[in-house]
């Protein structure tokens, strides 16, 4: 019989296996992919890994922004608060989506805050390192436009919804588009939404109330379903039918 040969096997470093899992990361995130091999690596040596237990406050609204974010795992929501301390919801990140680019370029202070909604992992880009691989990468470049501007789109469609819909049109149209993003289907083809009427009603800068009673008068009809911070959408044609009366 021949002596065993034994093989030695390369060790593989901690960095090493962390930029590896990052680079996996990176090529799922909708700012990053599409780069070639060699730019992601360089990010991936650049980018750490922090994880976020369910309510924890991120970054708040007014701090200096010195990072951008990638979801890996979780859910982040994304608000901003006036001066009365009223609160309003802005969108909610979920794993591929990135936020904190406006204040990373800019470099003013953050627009909005972030909490996470449930236990969150994110990877994180420092300002600085952003910025230097902006310079060598057009195509990051081209990416962050793009991004950008669907920021902005969204802005302007609150903005327009918030001065020309009407309470109940804003509200059905909110629905769909939080069901379609964050909603999953049932067994009988109906959108459940986990969500909880006051901050559905954060969301569209309105009172409880008012969304209590649209709320009502659509399950009266049969059109929704309401329980416990859950709202299932039965049919969702009846709301774009209120949506396009608004």
């Amino acid at each position: 019989m021949s002596p065993a040969i034994d093989v030695e096997t390369p060790a593989v470093s901690a960095s090493e296996t962390n930029a590896r899992s990052a680079k996996a990361v990176l090529q799922k995130n909708f700012l990053f992919r599409g780069l070639p091999d060699s730019a992601l690596e360089r990010i991936a040596t650049l980018a750490t890994r922090r994880n976020y237990s369910k309510g924890t406050v991120i970054f708040s609204q007014g701090q200096p922004g010195d990072a951008l974010f990638g979801v890996i795992a979780g859910q982040v929501r994304i608000s901003a608060s006036g001066t009365a301390g009223q609160e309003v919801f802005l969108n909610i990140m979920e794993p591929g989506d990135t936020f904190g680019e406006i204040a990373v370029m800019d470099g003013l202070p953050r627009t909005a805050g972030a909490i996470a909604l449930e236990d969150t992992s994110l990877i994180v880009v420092k300002r600085a390192d952003f910025l230097r691989l902006l310079e060598r990468e057009p195509r990051l470049a081209i990416q962050l436009l793009k991004l950008l501007c669907e920021r902005l789109r969204w802005t302007s469609a609150l903005v327009e919804e918030t001065a020309f819909l009407p309470s109940p049109a804003r509200l059905a149209k909110r629905l769909l588009i939080l069901a379609s993003l964050h909603g999953r289907s049932t067994s009988v083809g109906e959108l459940e939404l986990r969500i909880s009427q006051s901050d559905l009603a954060r969301f569209l800068n309105i009172s409880r109330q008012i969304v209590n009673q649209n709320l009502s008068r659509w399950r009266n009809h049969g059109w929704v379903s309401l329980g416990n911070s859950r709202i299932v959408i039965r049919d969702p044609e009846a709301l774009r039918r209120v949506v396009e009366a608004g």
